[in-house]
């Protein structure tokens, strides 16, 4: 099938746009981009990915452009160019998965406002409406999700059930959904082993029975009770929380639980569970106290914050290629230890007066990165756990290293496989030496060149691969962005908008 070209689908968006009487700047607000991105698209000076096709489409209800769907996207990117201006943080992908399973406790309607429309929520929402539930897009990021009296978990899409990891989140709003069913084995991005068993261990305390075989999960339900329960997670991991907090809240029950995450896609599931009447005290803290509600039936909408790893994406890319760039809507206390390292570098940052999100809970900062002389820091960087640096905002430090003078010790002590991918932008010109399978060196500062690369199939590795290639003087191509896809939201269009030159091509 022919490609069409970008001024003939510029036309196409004109007319469109037109019919529904908008103006620029009324589609910009819808998509959440600029007005004068807008412009570029109409006068066909900036090519649409497939991902914004459809998100028009979506919006004006009718098709835009006729195009057949090839298998891989990849990305073209000019590199050395300077960037400029301003960008926002979008929502979190990880609150907005949280969000979506826990949906499933509500008999009413939700509406999940400004939702990331990316590949996990994609899947997430494929299973969903597999089971029965009616998921419904407005007005582009907008879904607004209503589940039947009985979800038919026989039906469940085992193909996008396998293709997230995300999953493995449904047995706790599903605890006592039906006697019996089967769950797929969790999937996602390749990081290694990552047990499900301190899923296992927190749901027992429920009495939730789950047999692993043949690929699936089999699950036994408890039978209801309206216990109290007390009990301490071995792992204080953010789905292992969610999952403890979404079982609890539909128990009439008080349950407390010990050495819970109180990171911030934890901190927004229990704000919209707040919405639904659910009692939640120690929010922000490692103790939780829950009193569920048995019978939940309630019309609500919520706003999922903004996303912290998106935020250091874009913070990255404004120190790498050594611009002034202002990242608009950084939710600050998810940021403070990553920010603070920074400026240990010489990393120059003007941070402005903080203000609420639209969920009116959590805290916002307008964060604008500034030219800089970069040092390596004099100890290792390493992740912890909230409110320490964020594990998946570890690998970013990769990139921001290679700008730096000095050797700089990575020690990525959650993941088995992460830190060999990112020996991946030695093919850049960067000098990462891999230790072993936790710890990298990186001595910079690099003279980063263009090279075609393919994605590994991690999301954070991939999107720093992106994010140096900005740096690269020349050419480069990233293959098969499925991976980032999946994590980001037109990444590379927003990049755009602050000065980036990268184009989406397939071959």
């Amino acid at each position: 099938m022919t490609q069409p070209t970008a001024e003939h689908v510029g036309l196409l968006l004109r007319d469109a746009r037109g019919e529904k009487g908008w103006t620029q700047g009324q589609l910009a607000a819808e998509l959440g981009t600029s007005q004068s991105a807008i412009a570029r698209m109409e006068q066909g000076k900036q090519n649409l990915s497939l991902r914004m096709i459809e998100r028009l489409e979506s919006i004006f209800g009718r098709t835009i452009v006729k195009v057949g769907k090839p298998q891989m996207t990849h990305l073209r990117v000019e590199g050395g160019r300077t960037l400029s201006g301003s960008v926002d943080v979008n929502s979190s992908k990880n609150a907005g998965v949280a969000l979506l399973c826990a949906s499933l406790i509500n008999r009413g309607t939700t509406t999940l406002r400004r939702l990331a429309r990316i590949e996990e929520v994609n899947r997430i929402v494929e299973v969903l409406t597999s089971i029965g539930v009616e998921c419904t897009w407005l007005n582009g990021n907008d879904l607004r999700i209503r589940r039947p009296e009985t979800l038919d978990l026989a039906s469940m899409d085992v193909e996008a059930a396998r293709r997230t990891r995300s999953v493995i989140m449904l047995l706790g709003p599903l605890l006592d959904e039906a006697s019996s069913y089967q769950l797929p084995y969790a999937g996602g991005c390749d990081l290694g082993t990552r047990t499900v068993e301190p899923h296992m261990q927190a749901l027992r305390q429920f009495g939730l029975s789950v047999e692993a075989k043949s690929g699936f999960y089999s699950v036994q339900a408890p039978p209801t009770d309206a216990d109290h329960r007390t009990f301490v997670l071995t792992e204080r991991g953010d789905t292992v929380t969610e999952n403890a907090i979404m079982a609890a809240a539909h128990r009439s029950g008080t349950t407390v639980i010990r050495n819970a995450s109180p990171n911030y896609m934890v901190q927004d599931l229990c704000f919209y569970l707040q919405n639904l009447g659910v009692a939640i005290d120690g929010i922000g803290t490692t103790t939780l106290k829950i009193t569920g509600r048995p019978a939940i039936d309630v019309d609500t909408e919520y706003f999922p914050s903004e996303d912290p790893i998106e935020a250091m994406s874009l913070i990255t890319a404004g120190i790498v290629t050594n611009s002034e760039v202002t990242i608009c809507r950084v939710p600050i206390e998810f940021m403070e230890i990553e920010l603070a390292t920074l400026e240990q570098m010489g990393q120059q940052l003007d941070i402005s007066g903080e203000y609420f999100a639209r969920n009116g809970r959590t805290r916002l900062v307008d964060v604008t990165t500034k030219p800089s002389r970069l040092r390596a820091p004099e100890d290792k960087i390493h992740p912890m756990p909230f409110p320490g640096l964020n594990i998946d905002n570890l690998p970013f430090f990769a990139v921001i290293a290679g700008n730096a003078e000095g050797q700089t010790m990575i020690h990525d002590w959650v993941y088995e496989n992460r830190a060999i991918y990112l020996t991946e932008l030695n093919k850049l010109g960067a000098q990462v030496q891999l230790l072993d399978p936790h710890r990298i060196y990186v001595n910079g500062p690099t003279k980063w060149r263009g090279a075609e690369v393919g994605c590994p199939p991690a999301l954070r590795p991939a999107a720093c691969l992106l994010l140096a290639m900005l740096a690269a003087r020349g050419t480069s191509e990233l293959r098969n962005i499925y991976v980032i896809e999946r994590g980001y939201e037109d990444l590379a269009e927003r990049l755009n908008t602050i000065g980036a030159k990268i184009e989406y091509f397939q071959d």
